[in-house]
């Protein structure tokens, strides 16, 4: 059985649309997330980055992780222990 999921983005119904309130922007933000992480698109991006881009990208989601969850949550949510 698979560790990952994306079933948000294959359920949620409405429109998704960013700045209207702060549910709205949190369920834009996990779409795009979603739709990001798809294989064949980001197949497709991560050749067309440059080294800083990666790099970019690695750092950006090392703060978040760092920043929001503990590290019992990191094992548990993000390295699926």
């Amino acid at each position: 059985m698979a560790k990952h999921s994306h079933n948000f983005v294959e359920k949620f119904g409405d429109f998704p649309g960013y700045g209207l309130d702060r549910q709205s922007n949190e369920n834009t933000v996990q779409i795009y997330l979603q739709k990001f992480s798809d294989d064949q698109l980001l197949g497709t991006l991560l050749m067309r980055m440059t080294d800083d881009d990666l790099a970019d990208v690695f750092n950006m989601m090392g703060k978040m992780l760092k920043k929001y969850l503990t590290e019992p949550e990191y094992h548990r949510l993000f390295l699926k222990e």
